[in-house]
């Protein structure tokens, strides 16, 4: 049988660059390094300095804030609940579920992806931890999903994932993968989601430069990378009419403050200006 080639297929290649770039950072494995990504990360870096220096920020800075708050926020959430089950989207070469199955060994991490890369991120993972689950397969647009979501104990509450993804979708796309999380959390006490996500550059001198920058990769993806909310709210609003019961946004910029530095205004109501937001929803049940 001729396996169908998933329409999003494009956007892998931003994978090995990603995960050459935490490779780079010191925060992940050199089987997660691939030689792809060696490539891609020299031929971007003239252009990610230029863009830390003028523009304030770039791709891989935002790379390294929206993992670590990600991950904190899954440190906290385990902390809560030890039973906590873990399902990360569109995993690529991530480090995540290997340094989280390092510090919480009972961990129930799956990972899932698109088949070449989740043949890829299988590769690297058994050639650490020979005991490293099979990262699944799935097309998340369809009933497929629901499959996934039935592997998992619907007794325990689930962290689904998500990273360098969401904006590669049109809203349309991405309202029925929003939509198609929260009818499969109604089987679980909670699903939280977690995200990054690009905001319109609003607050950025140099927004012409970054949506020029952005068409670009639209069209190395061929995807439809677009930047879809102007304010945490419009966010906000967006998540709860796809099915969310509380949303949260959190801006680097207040995120990373210290004490006493941080802007006293309350920042669900304004765009801070950061590159990069990081999303917490949730969807709770009395099941």
């Amino acid at each position: 049988m001729t396996e169908t080639l998933s329409q999003h297929r494009h956007i892998s290649f931003t994978a090995h660059y990603t995960g050459y770039i935490w490779y780079q950072m010191g925060i992940s494995h050199p089987a997660f390094a691939t030689t792809k990504g060696k490539i891609l990360a020299k031929l971007l870096h003239p252009l990610e300095s230029w863009a830390e220096r003028y523009v304030g920020g770039s791709m891989r800075t935002t790379l390294k804030q929206r993992h670590q708050m990600i991950d904190e926020h899954l440190c906290q959430l385990l902390e809560q609940y030890p039973q906590l089950q873990v399902l990360e989207i569109a995993c690529g070469l991530s480090p995540r579920s290997w340094n989280f199955r390092q510090k919480f060994p009972e961990i129930n991490y799956r990972e899932l992806d698109l088949p070449d890369m989740a043949k890829i991120k299988t590769q690297a993972l058994q050639q650490i931890d020979q005991y490293a689950p099979e990262v699944l397969t799935a097309d998340i647009f369809s009933e497929e999903l629901d499959c996934i979501f039935q592997m998992f104990d619907r007794n325990q509450p689930l962290v689904v994932i998500s990273e360098g993804l969401i904006n590669y979708f049109d809203q349309q796309m991405l309202r029925i993968l929003m939509q198609g999380i929260t009818e499969n959390a109604q089987y679980f006490p909670a699903v939280h989601y977690f995200s990054d996500i690009y905001p319109e550059p609003v607050k950025n001198k140099l927004a012409n430069f970054i949506w020029s920058s952005s068409r670009l990769l639209k069209f190395m993806s061929r995807s439809a990378f677009t930047f879809h909310f102007k304010s945490p709210q419009e966010l906000q609003h967006f998540f709860q009419d796809a099915g969310f019961d509380q949303v949260e946004v959190q801006q680097p910029q207040r995120y990373f403050a210290e004490p006493g530095q941080q802007n006293p205004r309350p920042e669900q109501d304004e765009h801070l200006g950061d590159l990069v937001w990081m999303i917490h929803a949730v969807k709770k049940n009395s099941v």
